[in-house]
Order: C-alpha cells, then sequence, then structure tokens
C-alpha cells in the first residue's frame, strides 16, 4: 500500500481551515495545516480569496485526494447559506482532485470515538493521532480531523471492497 496526500477542508465563510497529511501504512503524519482568513462584507471577495488560497495550498503540497465537511442546516438559514458557497469555494479551488465528503458527526466519530465530542476533545485527538507538539487552533483541527476521517474510511473501505479503492 501506498501513501496518499489527502487535503481536508473545514469551510467557513470568514475563516476556512485546511489540512494536509500523508496518510502512510505505518500511520498518517501531518504535511501542513492552517487557516484562510477573509475579511470585509463583499461575499464574492471573501469566495474567491478562498479559491486563490486553497489554490496555493495544492500547488504548494499536491494532494490526490479531496475531504471536505459536509454543510448541514443551521438553525440560521443565512448561515448555512454562506457557508454553503464557502464550501462550493473550496471545490471550485480544486477541480481535477477526487471528492470525498463527511458529515461533522462522522468527522467526530472517526477522530474521537463519539459524534457528539467537543471542540476541544477533536483538537485533542488531533494532537494525538498526528503525534502534534500541541493542539491546532479550532479550524485548522477540523480540517485536519476531516482528512484523518478520509484516511480512516479509505483504509476501511479498501479492506473490505479493494475493488472499491478511493
Amino acid at each position: 500500500m501506498r501513501s496518499t496526500r489527502i487535503l481536508g477542508i473545514d469551510p467557513g465563510s470568514r475563516i476556512t481551515g485546511y489540512g494536509v497529511i500523508e496518510a502512510l501504512p505505518a500511520g498518517n503524519r501531518r504535511v501542513a495545516s492552517g487557516c484562510i482568513r477573509v475579511a470585509g462584507d463583499d461575499m464574492a471577495v471573501r469566495l474567491r480569496r478562498i479559491v486563490e488560497a486553497l489554490r496555493e495550498v495544492s500547488a504548494r503540497y499536491a494532494p490526490s485526494e479531496l475531504a471536505i465537511e459536509r454543510v448541514f442546516v443551521h438553525r440560521n438559514a443565512e448561515s448555512a447559506l454562506k457557508l454553503g458557497q464557502a464550501r462550493g469555494a473550496a471545490l471550485v479551488a480544486m477541480p481535477d482532485i477526487p471528492v470525498f465528503e463527511y458529515a461533522a458527526t462522522r468527522v467526530k466519530q472517526a477522530t474521537t470515538g463519539s459524534g457528539k465530542a467537543s471542540k476541544s476533545q477533536v483538537q485533542s485527538m488531533v494532537r494525538v493521532l498526528l503525534s502534534l507538539p500541541e493542539a491546532p487552533p479550532t479550524d485548522e483541527a477540523d480540517a485536519l480531523a476531516v482528512a484523518l476521517c478520509h484516511a480512516h474510511s479509505r483504509d476501511l473501505l479498501a479492506r473490505i471492497r479493494p475493488d472499491r479503492r478511493p
């Protein structure tokens, strides 16, 4: 089994987290992670900045697969719409990479063992699973958790259905 570079994205209209991991047979390792912070009231400008920044991340780290958190409907429809737009911008930035989507509860389950884990629990487990010296900031940890979820899912899929490998 060879290694796979996975880009995990936690989309947001103000802060988009990203995390690149190398999924190796002996375990996963963090390659890079960070947050794209965009300000201002012009949504089109913010979305364009997200696209540009993620294209830079992709060019620099050359991921072969993209894992992204699936949008769920919040109580606030306007927030859900903005989140969906940020998610769309992230997908537009990566036109040639296979995309895998995960619900937030599945990401938490894969990372912490509980689909109802808190943000701090996700941060702590990301630190442990990737042997990081300290827990990353929330949005960055969430993106790394999405990438880890995909790494675990792809391994399981390979064991169950070798013919359907991502």
